[in-house]
């Protein structure tokens, strides 16, 4: 009786269920959900965010799949991708799970990236690396601006010395295993958090 008596009461009091919505699986009536997209994608290009994520030197589909998920579940102001072609690549949109249609993505390749960095310096954002470099700060140190573009290196050279070049500030995550290398799109997810973190924490401040 003891027993039954505990596996009643443990079904009792655990209430909490997954509350995630998958616009597809969802029963809420077509209308409804037109309507919550219509308003998402009348928002485009008009987020609070300052964050722009730039993803041209990212040649994987699963990994710019994920960013391009990531990017527009914290809000990110935009996301850089080398080519619009990747959008249509099967793996790409099975990560992404059509977070393409509600994020704005332009396209930069690799070659334009140096002037790219300048006209967005030029409008006040800071240049970020997301590296491991001798003057890289520790993310768990770093503040980051309000306007700031965070770029992320290539799967397997990281980020040319030509682009450091030109960056404000490189970036690293603390680490403590024997591989030093993360996935690409984990590291750009971390920063990404981190910077939707501290920014959140700033407009509660100034409230």
């Amino acid at each position: 009786i003891g027993s039954n008596s505990v596996d009643t009461n443990s079904q009792t009091e655990w209430t909490d269920v997954q509350k995630k919505i998958i616009p597809w699986k969802n029963s809420t009536p077509n209308l409804d959900l037109e309507l919550v997209f219509q308003d998402r994608a009348a928002k485009l290009g008009k987020s609070n965010s300052r964050l722009i994520v730039v993803a041209s030197l990212i040649d994987k589909p699963t990994n710019l799949g994920g960013l391009c998920r990531t990017s527009e579940i914290f809000g990110a102001s935009t996301l850089v991708v080398g080519s619009l072609h990747y959008m249509q690549d099967k793996q790409f949109q099975h990560l992404s799970v059509s977070a393409e249609q509600w994020l704005p993505i332009i396209e930069v390749k690799p070659s334009q990236l140096v002037d790219y960095l300048q006209q967005k310096k030029t409008e006040g954002y800071t240049a970020i690396g997301v590296e491991q470099t001798a003057k890289s700060f520790d993310l768990t140190e770093y503040c980051f601006p309000e306007k700031s573009l965070l770029l992320l290196g290539n799967e397997h050279e990281g980020i040319p010395a030509n682009l450091i070049h030109h960056l404000d500030v490189c970036v690293e995550i603390p680490q403590q295993g024997i591989i030093r290398s993360l996935n690409v799109h984990v590291s750009g997810a971390l920063l990404i958090w981190e910077y939707t973190r501290q920014q959140v924490i700033k407009q509660r401040q100034q409230k």
